[in-house]
């Protein structure tokens, strides 16, 4: 997997959430995310490996 950060609306759009839901998820621990400058960013591979979880619970 790739270490490339994403932004909140690209991580919303993979996810199929709001953008708000993606920052909920990071500010419960949920998702795993870095702080660059004044944007959050997600890091693919964690953003990949969270999907692949949800979508066993489904």
């Amino acid at each position: 997997m790739s270490d490339k950060l994403l932004t909140i609306d690209e991580v919303a759009k993979i996810l199929e959430v709001k953008p708000v839901t993606v920052k909920r998820y990071a500010r419960e621990n949920l998702l795993n995310s870095v702080q660059e400058g004044d944007q959050l960013m997600f890091r693919e591979s964690d953003v990949m490996k969270y999907l692949e979880i949800t979508k066993r619970l489904k």
